[in-house]
């Protein structure tokens, strides 16, 4: 097991540096520049300002002295949009908000979805069945730039508390962490119904059956762990999806996480706020899905046994 968890810790590190390295380059062929405003500023303060930065340095030079500050010193470099402004302190400021939206929105969208699975997966080609799934394939289907205004329209206007905008209180987590979680639940929903469809039908489920198991026994303590691991699976990559994917949710409820920093960098043509986002989210990425390499090893025996 640790051997295979040390393989999955090599592969990462490879994903990272050729993710950091592809998106390095990339955004250098981007047309413009992080300096281009409304006023076109003279050539002589134009060539003093990337001088300051580094940046009139050839293409490789950078590549080498940003992964020295990265690896030596932990220094993501300064916002080019924001002067002042270090990257690192902008991730540091923005990160514990994404991560509070993703923890919260992946508690929705598990206490909805599993339980939606199971009962469809139970009630197999019944009317449970048929309507959870139909609600399961409308949350994969409309984007989320849909469901966000819905969200705010139908409950950030009429429930009192709950806030379409900001970050100041309980009542602005409410409906991004909402929109996010009936997302992802959509998704659960179909990967429990799958799993526990496979797991009902095997010969020790209908043994237990035969003795006498009632159902809610026969789901939780003779189905639900072999019927998770598809859920499992899709766990690792949809937290970290929440935090680091959520752009356009953040976006729409002006929440001030690290996806509202990518849109921002990205027009802005700020390229070490962009590094930085991009080497954090692979990162977690990464490590989320290790931690899920490693509940799987700890569900499944078969696992254990071919590591």
């Amino acid at each position: 097991m640790i051997k295979m968890l040390l393989k999955r810790l090599g592969q990462g590190v490879v994903v990272i540096f050729v993710l950091e390295t592809i998106t390095f380059f990339l955004i250098r062929l981007l047309p413009g520049h992080p300096f281009l405003g409304e006023k076109k500023l003279p050539e002589h303060v134009l060539a003093q300002l990337q001088s300051a930065y580094g940046l009139d340095q050839p293409s490789w030079v950078q590549y080498l002295h940003y992964w020295e500050g990265v690896l030596f010193r932990g220094d993501f470099g300064p916002s080019l949009v924001k002067e002042g402004v270090q990257v690192s302190d902008l991730i540091a400021q923005a990160f514990p908000v994404s991560l509070l939206l993703g923890v919260v929105g992946m508690a929705v969208a598990v206490v909805v979805g599993i339980p939606a699975g199971m009962v469809a997966a139970f009630r197999k080609n019944r009317w449970p069945d048929a309507a959870m799934m139909f609600l399961a394939m409308l949350g994969i289907c409309i984007p989320a730039f849909v469901i966000a205004p819905l969200v705010g329209v139908w409950l950030g206007m009429h429930v009192p508390g709950l806030s379409v905008a900001g970050w100041d209180d309980w009542g602005c987590v409410v409906l991004p962490a909402l929109t996010l979680g009936l997302i992802n639940a959509a998704y659960l929903a179909r990967l429990t119904r799958g799993g526990m469809l496979e797991v009902l039908s095997q010969d020790f489920v209908r043994t237990a059956r035969a003795k006498g198991a009632g159902p809610v026994r026969l789901l939780v303590c003779h189905a639900l762990r072999g019927g998770l691991l598809p859920a499992v699976s899709y766990l690792g990559p949809a937290f970290a999806a929440l935090i680091t994917g959520s752009f356009v949710v953040e976006t729409c409820f002006q929440v001030p996480g690290m996806g509202l920093h990518f849109v921002n960098a990205t027009t802005g043509r700020d390229y070490f706020l962009i590094q930085g986002l991009v080497l954090c989210y692979g990162v977690l990425i990464v490590g989320v899905n290790i931690a899920v390499d490693f509940v799987q090893l700890l569900m499944n025996p078969r696992l254990r046994a071919a590591s």
